[in-house]
């Protein structure tokens, strides 16, 4: 694949007029910008001052038909190797870094006042991007996801933002395993680590994590101001 970058996102205006913080939001393998933009009016309420933006991740989703519309990946899953899936997130890492700086300079913010959300592969995105941004970003939320990890990366680590994770026990796609990996990994290099399991729950989110959500972003935004 060719150099790429992110052209295409989706937006909720912050009901107050002014922003003040950023929610980027990155949607599973597969899927696109539309999908989790549909979750910004659950916390536009209490995130008045929030931008929302759900980009389409920049590569075509290799696993479904050839010219198959608004299908992308922010990595190939074609190979579930883990080495594989490093490489592919480290591939993409600059081009979503590179994304945020550019919205937090149109919008005359700092990394703290910004937030990551990510669901499934844009967990795993967001929680190899996250701890390596820096200065550091207010906070990542990870659905349905998992931290792709090998000895020696904790040299890589910036900056240490609050984490929620939230995962579905019945989770045939991402096996709630990688819930506790991902907890317990993080929380042993000093983050600051919430959420919880959700009993029944498949590759999905329920109304509980996205309350949870919600009520997560508003403390680490309330934090910073």
């Amino acid at each position: 694949m060719t150099e790429a970058k992110i052209t295409n996102f989706y937006t909720r205006e912050p009901l107050s007029g002014t922003v003040r913080q950023i929610v980027i939001l990155l949607h599973g393998v597969g899927s696109n910008g539309r999908d989790l933009i549909a979750l910004a009016p659950y916390w536009q309420e209490s995130l008045p001052d929030a931008l929302f933006i759900s980009p389409d991740a920049p590569f075509r989703c290799d696993m479904v038909p050839p010219g198959y519309p608004d299908s992308y990946q922010w990595f190939s899953l074609l190979s579930r190797d883990p080495q594989d899936m490093l490489e592919g997130v480290r591939r993409v890492a600059p081009i979503l870094e590179t994304f945020m700086r550019e919205q937090l300079e149109k919008a005359d913010l700092v990394p703290d006042a910004l937030a990551l959300v990510g669901f499934s592969q844009g967990t795993m995105t967001a929680l190899h991007v996250g701890p390596r941004f820096e200065p550091q970003i207010a906070g990542i939320v990870g659905y349905s996801g998992a931290l792709l990890w090998e000895e020696g990366m904790e040299k890589e680590i910036n900056s240490r933002p609050p984490v929620l994770l939230v995962h579905g026990e019945a989770d045939d796609v991402v096996p709630v395993t990688a819930w506790f990996h991902a907890k317990t990994k993080l929380e042993a290099l000093d983050f600051s680590v919430g959420g919880f399991t959700c009993g029944g729950l498949p590759h999905s989110i329920d109304q509980k994590g996205i309350q949870e959500a919600g009520s997560f972003l508003e403390s680490i935004f309330i934090q910073k101001t």
